[in-house]
């Protein structure tokens, strides 16, 4: 049961291309996820925009190719972010050896944009922003896994224990430990920073 004026339009829309293979319809749904996809898969790739968009990409291709089977029983989006964590799995499961390349070419450009002729508040920016990442890559897989998706995908726990497969109590515990973990991480950038302003 769609849940919000979003999720109804949402479920509008896929009602269009099941029915009728509407693929402007298909376009608005793309237009309305595809920036937070992209940014949860960016987080879970550690920060890798490129293989970001290429897994985006996949993933739009199969909701597209699957959406004759989505029942509504959950919003779109949480059964969307699903598709986005298995195309992740899948891609990390094949250990793909594009990945250590993509790594240093965004060390490099991260660095040469730090050291650039721009500074101030775009510098901190992305130094926060690098900062960030760094503290999300100390964290263990299940915790990281679980704050991208509570915090960075903005799903409940219940829908990020959908998403995941794992009971509600597990996902809870790893949001709890990320939580504390980040706190303590990034503590230097503002003594008073809470999880919750950093998604």
């Amino acid at each position: 049961m769609p849940t919000s004026v979003d999720d109804a339009q949402d479920l509008a829309w896929v009602r269009l291309v099941q029915s009728h293979d509407d693929r402007t319809a298909f376009a608005h749904l793309v237009c309305r996820h595809q920036g937070r996809v992209r940014a949860v898969l960016c987080r879970l790739t550690g920060g890798h925009q490129a293989l970001a968009d290429e897994l985006a990409q996949d993933t739009f291709l199969r909701a597209y190719h699957a959406l004759a089977e989505f029942r509504g029983e959950s919003r779109f989006r949480t059964w969307l972010y699903r598709i986005a964590y298995n195309v992740f799995l899948q891609h990390h499961r094949r250990g793909s050896q594009r990945l250590e390349a993509l790594r240093q070419s965004v060390e490099e450009d991260d660095d040469e944009t730090l050291h650039g002729s721009d500074g101030g508040a775009q510098s901190a920016g992305l130094e926060l922003n690098l900062d960030l990442q760094h503290a999300l890559d100390q964290l263990s897989d299940d915790e990281r896994e679980a704050i991208i998706h509570c915090y960075f995908a903005d799903l409940s726990h219940s829908e990020a224990a959908e998403v995941l497969g794992w009971p509600l109590g597990t996902v809870k515990t790893h949001v709890l430990r990320a939580k504390a973990k980040l706190k303590t991480s990034l503590h230097a950038w503002n003594p008073s920073l809470a999880t919750e302003d950093i998604a």
